[in-house]
């Protein structure tokens, strides 16, 4: 039996399907170029180069601004992995350029992340605040680096209070499961380190007073 009406929507249903697909093209490709920038930005934060860090942020939220608009004229994107994916890679850019410079967290509002996109983020920017940990205490300067633990703690702390589905909060348990052990570890190398930044100044002060004798 001849359909002529299966003719029009098919030709509807391709249409559609279509710009579907190059959206999602568009979207793979957006996807790939915020995590190659976001790990550039990251590894400008750690040499302290602000002002590089800051001009790729700026760039990138171009990007995330024009990909944003996008997903609301194809809502199907929006439970695309890869993009959740990258947009939390973004969001840890952020909160990592900020954090090592010691300045306010932007909200989800202002960079363009859900909330808990900006959550999951948060999550692995524990990781590089080990990363910083480390740095320092490599420079002889544990105080500083306690003081980075501590603020670990309380991110980690905060992160507990979320508890909800995987499908609701995108996977921030297994995350923050992920960053106790991070913190975890780091306490320990910070109290090594403490003690040894100790016992040193102890033993100088004792060949100080031998000296003197």
């Amino acid at each position: 039996m001849n359909r002529p009406e299966l003719e029009a929507v098919a030709a509807t249903a391709r249409e559609f399907l279509d710009r579907e697909d190059a959206h999602r093209e568009g979207a793979l490709e957006f996807s790939r170029q915020v995590i190659r920038t976001a790990a550039t930005i990251i590894k400008h934060a750690h040499r302290s180069e602000y002002d590089e860090a800051h001009n790729l942020l700026a760039e990138m939220g171009e990007a995330v601004r024009e990909m944003n608009e996008r997903m609301q004229a194809s809502p199907s994107l929006w439970f695309a992995g890869f993009v959740t994916d990258a947009l939390k890679e973004y969001a840890e850019a952020h909160q990592t350029l900020r954090i090592l410079q010691g300045e306010r967290l932007p909200t989800p509002e202002e960079i363009g992340v859900s909330p808990a996109t900006y959550l999951n983020g948060l999550a692995e920017a524990i990781g590089e605040m080990r990363r910083h940990v480390l740095d320092l205490i490599r420079i002889g300067e544990p105080e500083r680096a306690g003081a980075v633990l501590d603020e670990m703690d309380e991110m980690y702390a905060l992160l507990m209070t979320f508890d909800y589905p995987e499908a609701v909060s995108l996977g921030l348990r297994r995350r923050t499961d992920a960053a106790r052990g991070l913190v975890e570890r780091t306490r320990g190398d910070v109290t090594n380190a403490l003690q040894q930044s100790r016992l040193e100044a102890k033993m100088a002060q004792f060949q100080a007073r031998i000296s003197e004798g």
